[in-house]
C-alpha cells in the first residue's frame, strides 16, 4: 500500500506538456540570452518527470537523520546519528529495487536523475553528495533529501571546500517543500544557519519549521521555547506573514514530558497531510516554478538586450562596458521603466553585477520581439490553460480529512516486507470477494469493541490506548491503524477493529505486517 497518493494520468500529461513547452518556447529565450550564466541551468527532462522532493536543514544535532528514519520506518546504508556532526554529506533518499548507494559524480551525469545541474559546483562537492536507492512506500512519491548539519561557533569558520550555502539554493530552487528544524534546547541561529536560510529567499511559500525535541520541556517550558523560536525566525526570515512551525517528538521513543502528547499527535498529522499533499500537488508546484523562471528569464532578456543596445559600435567598448556595470543600478531602473516590469522579478544586484564583470557586452544578443511574444503565450495562455486542465480534489475526501483528527492516519507504515496474511493457492474465492476469513473471529473481539466504542465506531483516540496496550511499537501500531482504517474515515467500525486487532495479535505471534490487506481479510462490503 502506498503511503502517498500517486500521480494520476492527468497530472502526468500536464507534465509532459510542461516539457514541451520549456523546450520550444522557454529554452530558446534562455539559450538567446546566456540565462545559465547568470541564474540556474536549463531544466532537463529528468527535473520535470522527478518526484516532488522535501529537503531538511538544520543545525547538527536537531534530529535531520532521525526525524527521516522516524517517517520512512527504517535504517538505510551508511545512516549516521550521533549528537557531534555525524551527516557529512548530502544524501538524496529515493525508492527502487534492492539496496544500494549511487556516489555524487555518477548521479550527477545519470540522464534519469535530476541532479544533472549540480556539476557546476566541481568535484569537491559532488564527493559529499551521494543518493541511496531503497525500496519504500513513502520514498515511492517523493524523495528526501539530508543535509549536513550546518556548523556553529569555531567549525562554520572552516572551509568546506564547495560552497554550502549556494548547493542548498540550487536544492531549493527544485524542492516542493523544505522543512528547517530547531531543537528545543538549541534555539540559536549560527552565522552560517543565517546565511543558509538567506540562501533560500524567493521559496519562502515552500518552508515548514519543525520544533524537534519538545518533549524534553514542560508546558510552562514549551511555550516560552515557542516564542523564543518564532523571535529568532522572525529576525532572519523577514517576512509580515507568520512561518509554520509544528511542534513534536519526531522519533519512536516514549516521550519524555506527556504533559502536551495531545498537541504533538495533532502538530504530527497536520505535518504529515503537509507532506501527502506533495504528490497531489506536484503539477501545479511545478507550474509555479516554471513560471517564476520564465519571469526571470524575461527581465533578464531585456536587461541584456539593453546593455547590448548601450555598447559602442567602434571604439571604447571596454570603457563603456566598465560604466554600465558602475551604473547598473540606473539600468535596471531604466529597464523597469521602459517595459513596465515588476521589481521583484529582477535579479539580486550585488550578484549580477559581479556576474556582468565576467562577460563581453559586445557578444550580448539585441531583443528578439517574437521570443519575448512566445513567452507572453505561456504567460497568459499555455499556463493559465494546464491549470484548469489539471484535477480538482474530491469533495469527500476533502470532508473526511477535515474531520479526521488521529495522525496514525497521516503516519506511514515501515518498509515493505513479506504478507504472511496474503491469500494461499487453496482460497477458494481467490482475488475477487468472497466469504470473510475474519467472520468466526468477531466473537472474540467484540467485547473489546463494545468498551471502547462511541456511536458504533472506535475513535483514534479510543483507538490509540486499546491498541497501545499491545506493546507493540508505535510505527508498527501507524501501519496497522493505515491498514485498518479501510474506508480512512478516521474511525473503526466493528469489521475494522476487528482486522485490527486480527493484525496485532499476528505480530505478536511473530508475523509481519503486510504492505497491503488480502483480500479476504477485507469485509466484503468494504472491498
Amino acid at each position: 500500500m502506498s503511503a502517498f497518493p500517486d500521480r494520476d494520468g492527468a497530472t502526468l500529461r500536464v507534465i509532459e506538456e510542461l516539457k514541451r513547452l520549456y523546450r520550444t518556447k522557454i529554452l530558446p529565450l534562455e539559450k538567446m540570452y546566456n540565462y545559465d550564466q547568470f541564474s540556474t541551468p536549463s531544466i532537463t527532462d529528468a527535473e520535470f518527470d522527478s518526484k516532488p522532493q522535501v529537503m531538511l536543514v538544520g543545525q547538527y544535532f536537531v534530529g535531520k537523520t532521525t526525524f527521516i528514519r522516524y517517517l520512512l520506518g527504517r535504517d538505510w546504508p551508511n545512516i549516521r546519528i550521533g549528537p557531534e556532526p555525524t551527516t557529512d554529506r548530502f544524501t538524496a533518499l529515493m525508492d527502487g529495487p534492492g539496496e544500494k548507494i549511487i556516489y555524487g559524480n555518477s548521479l550527477a551525469v545519470m540522464s534519469d536523475m535530476p541532479y544533472k545541474g549540480l556539476e557546476r559546483f566541481g568535484t569537491a562537492f559532488l564527493s559529499r553528495f551521494e543518493g541511496i536507492i531503497m525500496p519504500n512506500n513513502v520514498l515511492k512519491n517523493i524523495t528526501l533529501i539530508d543535509t549536513p548539519g550546518v556548523l556553529s561557533g569555531e567549525k562554520q569558520r572552516l572551509n568546506r571546500g564547495y560552497d554550502f550555502c549556494q548547493v542548498c539554493a540550487w536544492f531549493a530552487t527544485r524542492a516542493d517543500l523544505i522543512i528547517l528544524l530547531f531543537d528545543a534546547h538549541k534555539l540559536d541561529i549560527s552565522d552560517e544557519f543565517r546565511n543558509t536560510i538567506d540562501s533560500l529567499k524567493g521559496n519562502d511559500d515552500k518552508i515548514r519549521c519543525v520544533l524537534n525535541k519538545a518533549d524534553q520541556v514542560d508546558r510552562q517550558k514549551l511555550m516560552r521555547v515557542y516564542g523564543a523560536l518564532m523571535w529568532s525566525i522572525g529576525k532572519v526570515i523577514k517576512s509580515p506573514e507568520v512561518m509554520r512551525v509544528y511542534c513534536g517528538s519526531f522519533w519512536d521513543q516514549e516521550l519524555v514530558c506527556k504533559d502536551n502528547e495531545q498537541l504533538f499527535m495533532l502538530e504530527e498529522r497536520d505535518l504529515m497531510r503537509d507532506l501527502k499533499d506533495l504528490p497531489r500537488n506536484s503539477a501545479v508546484r511545478k507550474i509555479n516554478e516554471l513560471v517564476k523562471r520564465v519571469r526571470s528569464a524575461k527581465v533578464h532578456a531585456y536587461i541584456i538586450s539593453h546593455l547590448k543596445d548601450q555598447m559602442p559600435y567602434m571604439m571604447g567598448s571596454a570603457k563603456k562596458q566598465k560604466e554600465l556595470i558602475a551604473s547598473l543600478a540606473d539600468v535596471f531602473k531604466t529597464v523597469w521603466k521602459k517595459h513596465n516590469l515588476a521589481p521583484g522579478d529582477f535579479p539580486n544586484f550585488e550578484d549580477f553585477q559581479s556576474k556582468l564583470k565576467e562577460q563581453d557586452f559586445t557578444k550580448f544578443s539585441s531583443l528578439k520581439p517574437q521570443l519575448l511574444e512566445s513567452i507572453e503565450t505561456c504567460m497568459g495562455h499555455d499556463f493559465p490553460r494546464l491549470m484548469e486542465s489539471l484535477p480538482r480534489p474530491d469533495s469527500r475526501e476533502q470532508d473526511v480529512e477535515a474531520r479526521d483528527e488521529n495522525p496514525l492516519v497521516y503516519d506511514t507504515p515501515p518498509a515493505p516486507s513479506t504478507d504472511p496474511f496474503a491469500d494461499d493457492d487453496d482460497n477458494p474465492w481467490g482475488e475477487d470477494g468472497g466469504d470473510w476469513e475474519l467472520e468466526e473471529m468477531m466473537g472474540k473481539y467484540q467485547g473489546q469493541f463494545d468498551s471502547v466504542q462511541a456511536n458504533g465506531v472506535v475513535t483514534g483516540s479510543a483507538a490509540k490506548n486499546i491498541m497501545g496496550a499491545s506493546g507493540l511499537a508505535k510505527p508498527q501500531l501507524r501501519a496497522i491503524w493505515a491498514l485498518s482504517d479501510i474506508d480512512k474515515d478516521g474511525n473503526l467500525d466493528v469489521h475494522e477493529f476487528c482486522v485490527a486487532m486480527y493484525l496485532i495479535d499476528g505480530v505478536k505471534n511473530g508475523s509481519s505486517i503486510p504492505t497491503e490487506l488480502a483480500t479476504s481479510i477485507i469485509p466484503p462490503h468494504k472491498r
